[in-house]
């Protein structure tokens, strides 16, 4: 049989007269590019056809195939002239005009979408996830309630509603509630960043974890490793990251990487970050052994990449945050897997063997409630980069600051800070008259709302101060110019408060049950000053008030600090801390 004729020419003829259910038949079974060619025969012979809808819209998916978002639009814009209430033509419209750039052209693709009520809440979705990325978190916030309104059965939606109401200081945070959602539902369903900041209940991050892996991590179908493990002379490690850049992640882990003995441990770094061109990504990559990028691959790819580079120890540094590869993880790769720094809390992934931490921020009582298996550092948990990079001088007048108030700080991100503890910053206030809180600024809806809720608890809203966005280096001179740090709880700092102490920057935190709500507070006792750590909110306060208006008490924890000579003797010892954890992965080690 003589190959079938595609050329534009012959497949009109061809197409032409062909009933639209055996175009559609035959566009399914050629490439995108000869499809594309024969729908747009098919229209151009068909004028006057009532589907023609379809066809427009199996054109537009054709050309998105093959990356042509401006031709697709413009399908899928005849697919809704022929049609108005194909509410598909319109979610797809958006999505083309969204990856040419276009975003207010898709949310009013969006927006405008006629559509049946059971179809709704794609519209509804699509809008919520543009907005949030905007950081329009009153658009995102109605859009995804709405869609929660039509259909709350919806978990990646409550997901994210909840975790912007987190990020917009929008308390309570789940009311009024979903109507036909149980209350339960609603934080099993906060998605397992939000958890670290929803509660110190492990248990309770544990269940809304396993649920939020149950649904997105399915198994894979093998383990790759050989369950005994390698014979190697060095310990063949591998760091898994999407954060090897000017990230906090990679701050804290350069240095590390820099001084492991290679005569006992080779190093690969499975590679997912961005290329940001930042002297930071290029001192973490030079700091590998093996650099090996894996964006690009496919999980099954990059785990039989790990497999063939026979690593003994995998160290995933993302845990369950943004650009997490947990189904690589799931092919076990290595024979030995730990998460380590990314997330901090439990992550019950069962491939994940161990749990690096240190014995103060999960305590041997609470140990047991982790997944995988808590393995405790012999002193501090967090890495970190002694190397100090030049700072600016400023002033407080540079920084918009008063030269005689007692500035509290917090650079947190806003879905740290709590109602309970704002509340407690604002009792602070109140006790504190000359004082004034500096925070970093994050979006427009949640520092409206702290406003807000300053006015309201009687706080002058003036007294609330906003850093813009700045370089790593001006960050760090700021801290500089504060006197007290208030640090968030059941989230603490972890980068920023060791961050505050390098600076000699005096810390008062709140400490509970949890692994992210005991860091500030590991930190605290690494630098002598565990009594800043408070256990109830009333002693936060007290600490804070007692620091504020005791000059000579200020004094002295400033001086315990010595301008950060006391980070530099115990947080930022790194050559102590690699041999620390060296002699953990030699302990975990598997060996046939």
């Amino acid at each position: 049989m003589a190959p079938l004729d595609l050329s534009p020419a012959a497949t009109g003829d061809m197409v032409a007269d062909l009933p639209l259910d055996r175009l559609v038949a035959l566009a399914d079974a050629l490439p995108p590019d000869q499809a594309v060619i024969a729908y747009r025969a098919w229209l151009h012979g068909n004028p006057a056809m009532p589907q023609r809808f379809a066809a427009w819209f199996n054109l537009g998916v054709r050309l998105a195939m093959l990356g042509d978002r401006a031709g697709a639009a413009d399908a899928y814009r005849q697919a809704l002239l022929a049609k108005p209430d194909l509410w598909q033509a319109a979610v797809n419209l958006g999505l083309s005009l969204e990856a040419l750039g276009d975003g207010d052209g898709a949310l009013a693709a969006w927006q405008g979408g006629l559509q049946p009520a059971e179809a709704r809440t794609a519209l509804l979705n699509h809008q919520g996830r543009l907005l949030e990325q905007r950081k329009d978190y009153a658009g995102a916030e109605q859009a995804l309630l709405a869609s929660l309104l039509a259909d709350p059965r919806q978990p990646d939606v409550i997901q994210h509603w909840s975790h912007i109401r987190q990020k917009a200081c929008l308390w309570p945070l789940h009311e009024p509630g979903i109507p036909g959602l149980p209350a339960e539902d609603l934080v099993l369903q906060s998605g397992p960043l939000g958890a670290l900041a929803l509660t110190d209940d492990v248990v309770l991050q544990r269940r809304i974890a396993e649920a939020w892996i149950t649904r997105k991590v399915p198994a894979a179908p093998a383990h790759l490793a050989p369950a005994r493990g390698y014979r190697h002379d060095r310990i063949r490690v591998g760091y898994l990251s999407s954060d090897f850049c000017r990230h906090a992640m990679g701050t804290l882990i350069v240095e590390l990487l820099e001084r492991h003995d290679r005569s006992r441990f080779e190093v690969f770094g499975y590679c997912s970050s961005r290329e940001d061109g930042s002297d930071l990504r290029r001192r973490l990559v030079a700091a590998m052994d093996h650099h090996v990028p894996i964006a690009a691959m496919p999980d099954e790819d990059a785990a039989r990449r790990i497999r063939a580079d026979e690593i003994d120890i995998l160290v995933d540094l993302n845990g369950l945050t943004a650009g997490a590869r947990l189904r690589l993880l799931r092919w076990k790769p290595a024979p030995v897997q730990a998460t380590y720094l990314g997330y901090i809390g439990p992550v019950p992934l069962p491939e994940l063997d161990w749990l690096i931490c240190d014995s103060h921020v999960v305590p041997p009582q609470q140990a047991l409630h982790y997944a995988p298996r808590p393995l405790p550092l012999d002193g501090l948990y967090q890495a970190n980069d002694s190397r100090m990079p030049d700072l600016p001088a400023l002033t407080r007048a540079e920084e918009g600051l008063p030269e005689d108030a007692f500035v509290l700080c917090c650079f947190n991100n806003f879905y740290k800070i709590t109602e309970s503890v704002f509340e407690a910053w604002l009792e602070i206030l109140r006790r504190l008259p000359r004082a004034v809180l500096w925070l970093a600024e994050d979006n427009a809806l949640g520092e409206a709302n702290l406003r807000a809720r300053a006015r309201l608890r009687g706080v002058d809203p003036a007294r609330i101060l906003v850093a813009p966005r700045t370089d790593p280096a001006r960050y760090l001179a700021r801290l500089r110019l504060a006197d007290l740090f208030l640090d968030t709880t059941p989230y603490n700092a972890g980068t920023v408060a060791s961050d505050a102490l390098r600076m000699g920057l005096p810390l008062v935190t709140l400490s509970g049950r949890s692994f992210a709500s005991r860091m500030a507070g590991a930190l605290l006792r690494a630098v002598g000053l565990p009594g800043l750590a408070a256990e109830t909110v009333d002693d936060y306060v007290a600490i804070a008030v007692g620091l504020g208006e005791d000059p000579a008490r200020h004094a002295g924890v400033r001086a315990a600090l010595a301008g950060g000579e006391a980070w530099r003797r115990s947080i930022g010892d790194s050559a102590g801390f690699t041999k620390r954890m060296e002699a953990v992965l030699e302990a975990i080690r598997l060996t046939p």
